[in-house]
């Protein structure tokens, strides 16, 4: 299992792959940042990778 993030741009906020996975696009939950983030923006292999292992990042 790797720990997979993406890193707001604007601000330095790090986001967790599932929320971004969940959500396909999102504002930045950083404070006063108005960034969208996007699944599309965590690297090729990270994308892949999470995709191809979803049931082992899932919340119980």
């Amino acid at each position: 299992m790797r720990i997979i993030t993406l890193t707001c741009p604007a601000c330095g906020t790090i986001i967790a792959a599932n929320e971004l996975e969940a959500n396909r696009v999102m504002n930045c939950p950083g404070l006063d940042c108005r960034e969208l983030l996007r699944f599309e923006d965590l690297p090729a292999d990270a994308r892949d990778h999470f995709l191809d292992n979803r049931g082992r990042y899932e919340l119980s």
